[in-house]
């Protein structure tokens, strides 16, 4: 019986806790703590501090306004700007010259032909000089016997050579110099005399003959020009058969 007076007074306390919940006025915004008279209040950084509110003056003193204050950071200054890479700048230069060039106009036959060429260039090109090219010499020497009437007449001729001790000899059986014993090439021409003296002195007329033709000499003119020149009508006016193309060094 008891327990069941409990229970009942139980449910009766905690309906009246719940009727007083939601009956029960709102809570009112906390307020914050007054402040003592002369404390700053804290800002947040996000919120514009409020100006001061001026003081007010003393009876008798006047206000004196405070100077505002210039910052004293220097600035950093102006640094030129560089207008070497900009296409206004790159238009001011002047156009690199055209690199010069060299050539050798020839052959002339004498060298007061090679002077006369020159002297027409003057003011036509930077450089003209006269060159020689030396006379080509044989590029080497034969030892030759003449040709016989016959094959017969040959072959008899060498047979007497190489009883006489000599070799290295050969019968030419066709050509224009058929018939003819060949006895030796040689590249220098004392070799090939010293060869047909021995065979003369043995008693074969043998002969003496250069390879290839001894080329006359030649005069060339080297002149250097600049790049605009037109070097066919120098070559012309130089009264030149070739243009031949130079090194420049060779004419420093």
């Amino acid at each position: 019986m008891l327990i069941r007076v409990l229970i009942v007074l139980l449910a009766v306390l905690n309906l009246g806790v719940a009727l007083w919940w939601m009956t029960r006025p709102a809570p009112l915004p906390p307020q914050p703590p007054a402040l003592p008279s002369g404390v700053a209040q804290l800002q947040l950084v996000q919120d514009p501090a409020p100006e001061p509110e001026p003081e007010p003056a003393a009876p008798g003193r006047p206000v004196v306004p405070v100077p505002a204050v210039a910052d004293s950071t220097p600035t950093a200054a102006a640094e030129p700007v560089s207008t070497a890479g900009s296409p206004a700048a790159a238009a001011v230069l002047p156009p690199a010259p055209p690199p010069a060039q060299c050539f050798s106009l020839g052959p002339f036959a004498e060298a007061g032909l090679a002077v006369a060429a020159a002297e027409r260039l003057k003011g036509h090109v930077q450089v003209a000089k006269p060159r020689t090219l030396p006379a080509a010499g044989a590029s080497g020497y034969r030892v030759l016997m003449p040709a016989a009437e016959s094959r017969e007449a040959a072959q008899a001729v060498a047979q007497r050579i190489g009883a006489a001790g000599f070799d290295d000899f050969l019968v030419i059986n066709n050509g224009e110099e058929a018939n003819s014993i060949a006895l030796g090439r040689y590249r220098s021409r004392e070799a090939a005399l010293r060869r047909q003296e021995s065979l003369r002195a043995a008693g074969f007329a043998a002969q003496l003959l250069p390879i290839g033709r001894d080329a006359a000499p030649q005069w060339w003119l080297d002149v250097a020009l600049d790049g605009s020149a037109d070097a066919a009508q120098l070559r012309r006016l130089a009264a030149s058969a070739q243009s031949v193309p130079l090194d420049c060094a060779r004419l420093r």
